[in-house]
């Protein structure tokens, strides 16, 4: 659907609205009226612009982890570069904390999550395996590992995780993915 320039304005205060309703409340407690009254326009139009609360959600939680090349990462220091790296675009990006608290009661938002790890983790760390059999399961360990963080920090906020800055919180969990990445079972 095509929008005109006019509608830029209304369509991105959308977004932002739903961005941080879906992030606060999820997917089922967040309302279309709720949504649109933050955005300070009417309901219907986030039903024109948007088509329905399930595709604003979709616009709203789409996410790019934007992978670094790992590969000309030396292998010692892999663990470290990702860890810093999944963290920075936690901190940096709503979306996926939108995704993280809407998957647990959604079976939708679920699976977009299990696809944004698996589509885009097993690739990278393919090329870092000895055995590129194995990158399914490596990327399904980094993926616990990484989700368990963002679920601590950002969702269910246990103060022991919430107040380490993201330099430490990197220094904990660098060995644990280093070990996953490239380590031996």
């Amino acid at each position: 659907m095509a929008f005109t320039d006019r509608s830029l304005p209304a369509r991105e205060a959308i977004l932002h609205a739903a961005k941080a309703r879906f992030g606060a409340e999820g997917y089922d407690r967040a309302t279309v009226r709720a949504i649109a009254a933050d955005a300070g326009i009417d309901p219907s139009m986030v039903m024109r612009y948007f088509g329905s609360k399930r595709q604003l959600f979709a616009v709203a939680a789409e996410f790019d982890l934007r992978l670094p090349d790992l590969a000309g990462t030396p292998r010692a220091e892999v663990g470290h570069v990702l860890a810093a790296h999944l963290l920075a675009r936690w901190e940096d990006d709503d979306a996926l904390k939108i995704l993280l608290r809407t998957a647990v009661t959604d079976d939708e938002a679920a699976a977009r999550m299990r696809t944004i790890f698996i589509e885009q983790l097993t690739p990278t760390i393919a090329a870092l395996s000895d055995d590129p059999a194995a990158a399914l399961t490596r990327a399904g360990l980094v993926s616990s590992q990484a989700l368990g963080v963002a679920l601590t920090r950002y969702v269910l906020q246990l103060p022991a995780v919430v107040t380490l800055t993201p330099a430490e919180l990197v220094e904990w969990i660098a060995p644990t993915l280093q070990r996953y990445l490239v380590g031996s079972r």
